[in-house]
């Protein structure tokens, strides 16, 4: 298993591309926010421009744990859960927490996405990927994130964007 040097994710795709020594080796689907591109506090919008891991959170949880405030709850999503709080924003599994690297775009005052709590993040299996539901972060299947995980290493640089990725990166999908 290959550690990631960069990740870039693509608003438009809808999907995350790994990067190692310059050549692409990852693709998943994820879920970026229903209200599209922007960097503002409260918008409920993703973020675009350079950003870096800057915590990982979970590590050793079990697939699934339910997260609130970055703590494990104790509890295991499961369909009952989800029926006793229909109206929750689930964080599952694990929490690579960005923090933005351009000052004034996604950094510091009323754009800055660590204050903003933008995370890379677990959600139900019953909710559809490569479709735009979120709040403003980054959803992934729970299987992909224990995947990624580990892969990725703090202040691993995270690119996202409206483009779709590249022609010639996806042809090459190790």
């Amino acid at each position: 298993m290959r550690t990631l040097d960069f990740l870039h994710i693509s608003i438009a795709d809808q999907c995350l591309y790994g990067f190692a020594e310059g050549r692409l080796v990852l693709r998943l689907l994820v879920s970026t926010a229903l209200n599209g591109a922007g960097e503002l506090n409260g918008s409920g919008c993703t973020p675009r421009g350079l950003h870096q891991v800057r915590a990982k959170i979970g590590d050793g949880l079990p697939c699934g744990a339910v997260l609130r405030g970055r703590r494990w709850t104790g509890e295991v999503w499961s369909p009952a859960l989800h029926e006793q709080f229909p109206g929750r924003d689930w964080i599952l599994t694990r929490i690579l927490w960005l923090s933005g690297c351009e000052r004034g775009r996604n950094r510091l005052g009323h754009v800055d996405s660590f204050r903003r709590y933008i995370y890379l993040h677990g959600t139900p299996d019953s909710e559809p990927m490569g479709v735009p539901r979120s709040h403003g972060c980054i959803r992934l299947r729970n299987t992909d994130l224990l995947d990624l995980f580990p892969r990725v290493p703090l202040h691993c640089p995270v690119r996202i964007d409206e483009a779709a990725c590249p022609d010639w990166a996806q042809a090459e999908l190790d």
